[in-house]
């Protein structure tokens, strides 16, 4: 079963942009994903290397990286993303 991890801060805008697109996307059924504040869980941020947010991290169920992309991004970007 795969998993976005989407990376993300309080104070972030961007990420405050990319949240309901995450939410709405999840609500349909079309992704699964679970939001990480990097503010909060500094093992996640380190064991996947992040640098910049908002970031995304395609996991597969043994918590292995199959994609990643940063920034804010169009729902279709994610699906794309997400289904790749």
């Amino acid at each position: 079963m795969k998993e976005i991890l989407q990376f993300s801060s309080e104070g972030c805008g961007p990420c405050k942009q990319l949240s309901p697109k995450m939410e709405k996307l999840q609500s349909e059924g079309k992704i699964k994903y679970k939001k990480v504040d990097v503010d909060v869980d500094l093992d996640l941020v380190t064991k996947y290397g992040i640098r910049n947010i908002p970031t995304l991290i395609l996991i597969n169920g043994s918590g292995e990286v199959l994609n990643r992309m940063s920034g804010n991004q169009d729902e279709q970007s994610i699906l794309n993303f997400y289904n790749k």
